[in-house]
């Protein structure tokens, strides 16, 4: 593997249009290493046959996408939800992987009441902690940007995952730093310094802000290098906090999904080496 991507991760999602076995032949190709993966098309493959694909290719899961989605009222809503964290804890453990990566759910239909939202993902945890521990599995809130609060993910800042996380121990539950969804954000910084001190930076994702964002706003993730985020300014912020791990690259992008997905993945490897890394 090239020391300049040593650390470099695909996330699946920036190259989506490839297979699972096309998706590690590239990377063998390409000498990627890491890679985090989605439960969708994990599933669509096979969890025991993905497992065995990466580990026969020598490759490293680094995070699964996702877990999550605990702001239901319904009991039974509720109770389906927690079933299925489950089952992504399992689907993480078999894939070798120790990062489940959690969005944590918006506000209920016809609901406004955000405190209570987030009170009940704290419920969720306080269950799904100890069952992730038992199975080497640790859970990363990830805040998403405020845009989202009210359908998709009410944890909008570190500030406010950290808040969660730190109810329980470090090596249950932790958070997601993503570029994409705190750059905005001035106290971010000192967020990761105090996410660092505690061992709760799970894991780093990069994407950049390009505008103007596309309808629906989801699938604008831009490019490194092509946006507003200085890269290398971030990558300090959680090296200057302890963090040494992987550095994956999360774009939800139409037109990349339009391209092909070994040019895309050839390229997103050069922008992090000339944006992250140079």
């Amino acid at each position: 593997m090239s020391t300049a991507l040593e650390r470099f991760s695909i996330n699946q999602m920036t190259v989506k249009q490839l297979s699972m076995p096309e998706l590690v032949e590239a990377c063998v190709a390409l000498e990627i290493g890491n890679v985090g993966l989605w439960r969708e098309p994990v599933q669509s493959y096979g969890v025991e046959a993905t497992a065995k694909l990466v580990r026969d290719a020598g490759l490293t899961v680094t995070t699964l996408c996702r877990g999550g989605f605990f702001t239901a009222i319904d009991p039974e809503e509720r109770a389906r939800a927690l079933a299925d964290n489950r089952r992504a804890v399992d689907e993480a453990a078999t894939l070798g992987t120790d990062t489940l990566v959690l969005v944590s759910g918006g506000l209920p239909p016809g609901s406004k009441d955000l405190h209570g939202a987030r009170e009940r993902i704290a419920d969720a945890l306080a269950e799904l902690g100890p069952y992730a521990e038992r199975h080497g599995v640790r859970l990363a809130i990830e805040p998403l940007h405020p845009m989202y609060a009210s359908d998709r993910c009410v944890v909008s800042t570190l500030t406010q995952a950290l808040d969660l996380a730190e109810r329980f121990p470090a090596h249950q539950v932790g958070v997601t730093v993503d570029t994409y969804h705190i750059w905005w954000d001035d106290t971010a910084p000192e967020q990761i310094a105090r996410a660092g001190a505690g061992g709760r930076i799970h894991t780093f994702q990069l994407a950049d802000w390009t505008t103007p964002l596309p309808e629906g706003v989801l699938n604008g993730r831009g490019q490194i290098g092509d946006g507003s985020i200085d890269m290398r300014e971030w990558k300090g912020y959680v090296e200057a906090a302890g963090y040494t791990g992987p550095i994956e690259v999360e774009l939800f992008n139409e037109e990349l999904w339009a391209r092909d997905g070994r040019e895309v993945l050839a390229e997103t490897a050069q922008r992090f080496v000339r944006n992250v890394i140079s």
